[in-house]
């Protein structure tokens, strides 16, 4: 396996599992709330609607220039990638709050909860179900396509993200309760790494740049980002203390 094909499916399968975390978080607290009715018919219709833009836009891009494809895909997988690693440091830093799946599970209940006199109490429900879904599912459609089409290893990227939702659901049907205990933050900070890394990669691809080392260029780019992402976290913690311990005084 190369180290390209390694790369994508390692990216796929960590980008997909943080999405699918949160998507489940959703459709279970939906689950246990409303029953199981609103959640699968919700979940399943968006993944109807999921299917259908893939079968829908994915020819599409086979009828556009690789160049083009690989400079644009580049430019948006930098600033997802960018997104990503951003909100990774700030939560690192102590900046801003961690996610956390158990409060988003007692929020989303609490919602589901005040509804429960609604006549469209079912309804509502389902509804959530399918936004948790779509949103994320996007996301993972994207990620897929952006890190696969480029070199035509869309199915490997695939596999990588089909392998996250079985493993997701698995342990979430296996636990009935929210996957807290996933160390969201560090995947979220170590696939903004490799989306940034794609993307750089892919972006010079397109203007016409010849890597050294050709695929192995990955690895030394990811090493640099990685190199000052740990730099600038350090900064933002050290700032933070200071910060904190002079406004204690």
């Amino acid at each position: 396996m190369t180290a390209t094909v390694f790369s994508t499916v390692t990216a796929a399968f960590l980008a997909s599992f943080v999405e699918v975390v949160e998507a489940f978080t959703i459709v279970l607290a939906v689950s246990l709330t409303r029953g199981w009715r609103p959640a699968v018919v919700g979940a399943g219709l968006a993944l109807l609607v999921l299917i259908a833009l893939v079968l829908v836009f994915g020819p599409l891009l086979a009828l556009i220039p690789i160049a083009y494809v690989q400079f644009v895909v580049g430019v948006l997988l930098i600033l997802f990638g960018m997104r990503w690693l951003r909100k990774a440091i700030l939560r690192s830093a102590g900046v801003i709050a961690l996610h956390d799946e158990d409060k988003a599970f007692a929020a989303e209940t609490a919602a589901l909860a005040r509804q429960a006199g609604d006549r469209r109490a079912d309804y509502l429900a389902g509804l959530a179900a399918f936004k948790a879904v779509l949103l994320e599912g996007i996301e993972v459609i994207f990620i897929v396509i952006a890190v696969g089409t480029t070199r035509g290893l869309t199915l490997y990227a695939g596999l990588g993200a089909l392998a996250a939702v079985v493993v997701v659901m698995g342990l979430g049907m296996a636990l009935h309760r929210p996957l807290s205990k996933v160390p969201e933050n560090t995947l979220k900070f170590v696939v903004g790494l490799m989306l940034t890394s794609f993307g750089v990669f892919w972006t010079g691809e397109g203007l016409g740049a010849e890597w050294p080392g050709a695929d192995l260029a990955l690895l030394a780019i990811f090493a640099v980002f990685a190199i000052a992402s740990w730099a600038i976290l350090q900064t933002a913690r050290r700032t933070r203390l200071t910060v904190t311990d002079e406004a204690a005084q």
